[in-house]
């Protein structure tokens, strides 16, 4: 970096206007501060070689002039005590300035302050620290040049995020805050006012670029999406069309905010391309340093352009500072060159006439007072760390040989407070200081800045009063957005690639659209249901049987008159039992019948209350093994009566060792030991559990058993299918015998009882899972067992109760001979 330094040193030409007009400014003093300082334009200025023209040549900067006395009533604070009689008692501080009025100025202002840390102790003019420059731009090459040696660099105005590396910039220091808490401080503002479609501009140097950059890596973190990026160039015939290109691509993207990261210089040749082609009630967000420029606020026509809303530094009054600018006006007036150095080392960067400048005038402004209050900060910054290095807590400092790289390390440390403010520097060399938020505001012709809130970075937070904020577009908060936002329940769906351009479909029933920010309806729990368009999940309703519901104590009075039925017949049965019709009847399997009818209808109670284990092992195995056995015994006596009446003349022998060797036992014992293995199988290859259907009803949740429609659970149901039609047909063969055995009005009655039961509840269970299907199967049930005690045993009852006379030998042989004549 020296070397290519010299090369450019050697290559730059000093014009003759540089060597010819006016004195330099410096002041003798026992230590150096040197200043850099833009007192002229002179950036237009165009070679074809790596020439450095007169900085004179160059327009006036009233702004760069504000900031150099502010370093002058500075040091004659310090050197009077006027603040702070024990800063440095009996030390004089001396100044040295350059006007860095172009790159090339501040390149070459750089090699003489390199030049003087290698010859100072001879010339006695080592500069211990360094104010300056104004710009990022201008700062890159004295903070690595400089750094090299340690010599401390404060700038007042330099706030690109990259002079805070300490690895490339070791001794650069700042009292303006970084472009990174600048950053955070503009994105807020978007946040604030939800502007999430944006376009993004910056200015063609390291101060545009690099704030451009840091911004839009963190815009899509905060949900703000940027439309258009553009690079503003430098104002030239050239770029013109360039300039242009930018505005109407602005236009193109319909966005109603706009960041603007530049320099006041580059964003001044930009704004009057956006005025030509009426770009109008747009919000303009600026950064510090043009925003509060009234470089740019005086451009022709800039108020049309919309709001302007800014970053600003935080404003603190410097009182006296004016008084100060008048009265140096007046003694420059009497003495030209009073306390002013004729021994040039650079004489193109040293000639300032400050006289001619300060009978100009200029007015001070806000935007100069922010800065010039900075510069005074930078220069009580370095004072403190004098203080420290010259050891002047004893109450007097020593004079010795200061190094720079002690200053440097004391800058470090200090802490101190001057008119009100906090002073001091982080691990990065940054302030620890906030922004204001500032807008323009337009009474007829004349311009002022309006503070109207304050970002402060640590913690983060940002405070705007909007009302005072004066809105170019109809007085109403403008919008910028992509796609307006969605409605309650509606989910986003992406139409380019950036995710604040979306379409909105209604979330389906059963998922939900969460509120914080997701863009995809989420699904609901199991437990829980939505309908359509929803943003929240609802508990289900659990469907099971309760004891308590109308309906369940209505078939628990059912269940109880069933059983009192079949007990009591039971007990009328057992107490008739050698009567005839109990004994055409079947006689003891008639008890059997009966006691199997009770335990179908006492399964009943397995579908009540939420389904439990046992409850569910039992529920459906109890009641197909019970109706088995009561079929199984009509099955059996049907075909004894057919046997008797119809076959024992053809097959005496075969009836007869039946009925000895006890078949009607052994065959309804085989049936129901079938049918119990059957159970016994489902239940332990696919045992039933007390289980929860979400799927058939999308707001409800079925208690049911599982496995209810298992291949285990078909077996049994065709198993008792089959003994049905068996049953039916041996009933039918009979329904020609006498009227005391004829059975098959009887069973048809019982087996369509108990078919239309069954696949009445079948097809209402296909189609509702509710508490009437539930309360339907316990009906089943209950139909079941009272159509087949009505069947058989209520006509037989009803004989040995109502109509004794027929309950006798001699009745049923008139029925038999009867029969055996019709036959005949």
């Amino acid at each position: 970096m020296l070397l290519l330094l010299l090369l450019v040193a050697s290559t730059l030409r000093l014009s003759p206007g540089g060597l010819a007009g006016g004195v330099g400014l410096q002041l003798t003093g026992d230590y150096y501060i040197a200043g850099l300082f833009p007192l002229h334009n002179a950036d237009t200025v165009v070679s074809s070689q790596p020439s450095l023209g007169d900085c004179k040549e160059g327009l006036s900067n009233k702004h760069g002039y504000h900031l150099l006395q502010a370093m002058r009533f500075a040091v004659e604070e310090i050197n009077n005590g006027t603040t702070s009689p024990d800063l440095l008692p009996g030390v004089t501080l001396g100044y040295q300035t350059h006007d860095t009025c172009s790159r090339p100025a501040s390149t070459l202002a750089t090699l003489d302050l390199l030049v003087q840390q290698t010859n100072g102790t001879q010339s006695g003019h080592r500069a211990v620290a360094v104010v300056g420059p104004d710009s990022s731009s201008y700062s890159f090459t004295p903070a690595a040049v400089l750094g090299a040696y340690l010599v401390p660099q404060i700038s007042y105005e330099a706030s690109n995020e990259m002079l805070s590396n300490k690895f490339l910039y070791p001794a650069f220091f700042r009292t303006i805050p970084s472009d990174k808490n600048q950053v955070n401080a503009m994105i807020q503002v978007l946040v604030k006012f939800n502007w999430t479609w944006i376009a993004l501009l910056g200015s063609d140097n390291e101060y545009g670029l690099q704030g451009m950059q840091s911004l839009s890596e963190q815009a899509s973190d905060y949900g703000v999406c940027i439309a258009y990026q553009g690079v503003i160039p430098g104002y030239s015939e050239e770029t013109k069309e360039r300039m242009r290109a930018i505005v109407q691509n602005i236009i193109k993207t319909k966005v109603t905010t706009i960041v603007v990261f530049s320099s006041k210089r580059k964003v001044s040749g930009f704004f009057p391309f956006v005025i030509e082609q009426n770009v109008t009630d747009k919000v303009w967000i600026g950064t510090e340093d043009w925003s509060v420029a009234t470089l740019v606020s005086e451009i022709p026509g800039i108020r049309s352009i919309g709001t302007i809303l800014g970053v600003s530094v935080k404003y603190s009054p410097l009182s006296g500072f004016s008084d100060f600018e008048e009265q140096s006006l007046a003694i420059l007036n009497k003495s030209q060159g009073l306390n002013v150095s004729k021994t040039l080392s650079a004489s193109c960067l040293q000639n300032t006439d400050l006289f001619t400048m300060a009978s100009q005038n200029y007015p001070l402004l806000s935007y100069d007072m922010i800065s010039s209050f900075n510069v005074y900060k930078a220069v009580y910054a370095i004072a403190h760390a004098l203080h420290k290095t010259l050891g002047c807590d004893m109450g007097a400092c020593q004079h010795t040989e200061v190094e720079p790289s002690k200053v440097w390390k004391m800058l470090q440390t200090v802490r101190f407070s001057i008119r009100n403010t906090s002073v001091y520097f982080d691990e990065n060399g940054d302030p620890p200081t906030g922004y204001d938020i500032v807008t323009w505001v337009w009474v007829g012709e004349q311009w002022t800045l309006r503070v109207v809130g304050d970002y402060s970075p640590d913690p983060p937070a940002l405070q705007i009063d909007s009302a005072q904020i004066q809105w170019r577009t109809a007085g109403m908060v403008p919008e910028s957005v992509c796609s307006p936002e969605c409605p309650e329940g509606y989910q986003k769906l992406l139409t380019g690639q950036h995710k604040c351009c979306f379409d909105c479909m209604a979330c389906p029933a059963g998922t939900f659209l969460n509120k914080t920010g997701t863009t995809d309806c989420q699904p609901c729990e199991l437990d829980q249901w939505s309908e359509a368009k929803s943003e929240v999940c609802l508990p289900r309703t659990m469907l099971y049987l309760p004891w308590d519901h109308p309906l369940g104590i209505a078939l628990l009075l059912l269940l109880a008159a069933s059983l009192l039925l079949t007990l009591g017949t039971a007990l009328v049965f057992l107490l008739h039992l050698g009567t005839p019709v109990v004994k055409s009847a079947g006689g003891k399997t008639c008890l059997l019948m009966l006691l199997s009818l009770t335990a179908a209808a006492s399964s009943t109670l397995c579908h009540f209350g939420h389904p439990s284990g046992p409850g569910c092992l039992l529920e459906q195995p109890l009641f197909i093994f019970s109706i088995t056995i009561c079929l199984a015994c009509i099955t059996v006596r049907a075909f004894q009566v057919v046997c008797i009446f119809k076959w024992s003349s053809k097959l005496p022998r075969s009836y007869d060792t039946w009925s000895k060797n006890h078949g009607p036992e052994v065959v309804i014992t085989v049936i129901s030991a079938s049918v119990l293995l059957i159970s016994v199988l489902r239940l332990g290859l696919e045992p039933p559990r007390p289980s929860l259907d979400h799927d058939f009803y999308f707001d409800k949740t079925v208690e049911e058993c599982s496995h209810t429609m298992s291949a285990g659970a078909f077996a049994e149901l065709l198993y008792v299918i089959t003994l049905s039609i068996l049953c039916f047909c041996f009933s039918y063969l009979g329904k020609d015998l006498p009227a005391n055995y004829n059975e098959a009005k009887c069973v048809t009655f019982c087996l369509m009882m108990y078919m239309v039961s069954w696949i009445s509840f079948f097809t209402f269970y296909c189609i509702n899972r509710d508490i009437y299907s539930m309360a339907m199967h316990v009906g089943a049930i209950l139909v079941s067992v009272l159509g087949m005690f009505g069947g058989y045993f209520l006509p037989k009852v009803y004989i040995i109760l109502i109509k004794p006379q027929m309950n006798t030998t001699a009745h049923f042989q008139n029925c038999i001979q009867m029969y055996t004549m019709t036959k005949q």
